[in-house]
Parts: structure tokens; sequence; C-alpha cells
């Protein structure tokens, strides 16, 4: 294929891609309302604990802008199917069967794994804004500007999801011969403090039991990630020995 055929793929594939965000982001549009009324609990979570504190949108345009913002971030997430298989048909061709069976396999467990991720964020984030809440001094309203709040949910979201991804990256990069599983079990010990570091400061409540319920995930997935790492370099040692 020359150069030329391989520029008209990739804009055909940029174009599909945009086309199905769009259209995700159109049905973002309509229930952008329902979305709204999810964002709002952990707000009414705070206000149920006796801590004053309201949305709001600071300008006149900022509700319409935070609309859109909103439909398309919902439209890249609903449509991540269809983008990401339009990213593996452009690059399929150049890989090699086996490059093409680990893609396969990371987007297939990648999904799941973020969206749990995303799961457990939106599980502690009620808890995390109350204790953040509990700063506000007495007798002061704390009106939330509604484009910060949304940021700080994403951005929230996608940093638990990304969290989850680590385990299978590890994977990954033992499967392809990029790391040794010898790396990861030598380092295991400064990963399950990274593990705790980043459960207490993502669980911002002061008892011990939130941070335990985020870490155990991670630690089980980790836990898993080294004995598949285990298992493929084993496998890989075994091949090459019957190959000598």
């Amino acid at each position: 294929m020359s150069l030329g055929d391989h520029l008209r793929e990739l804009r055909n594939r940029v174009v599909l891609a945009v086309v199905g965000i769009l259209v995700g982001a159109a049905v973002g549009w309509f229930v952008y309302p329902h979305v709204i009324d999810l964002l709002r609990q952990p707000i009414d979570a705070m206000q149920a604990a006796g801590i004053p504190a309201r949305l709001n949108f600071q300008d006149v345009l900022a509700a319409f802008d935070t609309k859109v913002r909103v439909s398309v971030f919902l439209g890249i997430l609903m449509t991540s199917p269809w983008w990401l298989y339009q990213v593996w048909a452009f690059l399929a061709p150049g890989l090699t069967g086996r490059e093409k069976r680990y893609g396969l396999a990371f987007v297939g467990f990648g999904a799941p794994l973020f969206l749990a991720g995303a799961y457990v964020a939106w599980t502690v984030l009620p808890t995390a804004t109350r204790i953040l809440g509990g700063a506000i001094p007495d007798e002061v309203e704390n009106l939330i500007n509604m484009a910060n709040y949304v940021t700080f949910v994403t951005q929230f979201l996608v940093i638990f999801g990304l969290a989850f991804l680590l385990p299978l990256l590890m994977v990954m990069l033992t499967a392809v011969g990029a790391v040794r599983a010898r790396v990861w079990l030598a380092s295991w010990r400064w990963s399950v403090v990274g593990i705790f570091t980043f459960s207490a400061f993502a669980t911002p409540s002061p008892d011990a039991v939130s941070m335990l319920l985020m870490a155990l995930p991670l630690l089980a997935l980790y836990g898993g990630a080294l004995g598949l790492s285990v298992l493929l370099d084993r496998r890989r040692a075994k091949r090459r020995d019957a190959g000598a």
C-alpha cells in the first residue's frame, strides 16, 4: 500500500470515528438532564450532612458550555468501542498475528477494567466531597462552579479508571517481552506502598475501611498481574528451550 493509500485510509478512519462520537454526543445531549441528576448526588450528600453547598453557573454561557462539554464527554465514552475499532482497523494490517491477539486482549480487558475503576471512584465520591466540604467555615455557603465541578468529577473517574488499567499494562509489557516478570517481582514492596498511598489520597475519609475498600481491588489486580507475568515468562523460557 502506498503512502497516499495510507493517508486516505487514515482520513477515512478519522472521519468515521468523529461521526460516531458526534452521534454519541447527540445522544448525550438528550440524556444530559439525567446525568446532571447523577452529578448532583454527591452535593446532595454534602447538604444532607449539614454542609452548605450549592452548584451554580457563573455567567450566561456557562450552562450551555457545560452541556456541550458533558455531551461530548458522554459521546466519547459511549462510542469508545466504535472509535477504538477504527484505530484497530487502521493499525491491524501492519501487525503480526501475535500482536493482533495482544491488541485485542488489551482492548477487550481494558474497557471493563476502566469502567470498574470509574465505578469505584463514583462510590467513593460522596464521601470525598463530604470530607472536602467539611473545611467550609460556619456561616459560609460554598457556591460551587458547575464547570469546575464537572471537570473535578470527570478527572476523578478517569484517574481511578487508569489506575485499574495499570495491572493490565504490566501483563502486556511482559507479554511483548519489554519487561521481565522478575522486574515486577523485585519491586512488589514499593508497588504495595504505592497502592496504599494512592488509596489514602484518593479516599480522603479518615477511616481505614474506606482506604482498604479502594486498596484491596488494586492489590488483587496487581497480584493477578504478577502471577500472569510469571506464567508468561515461564512459557517463553520453555519455548526458547524447546527451540534450542
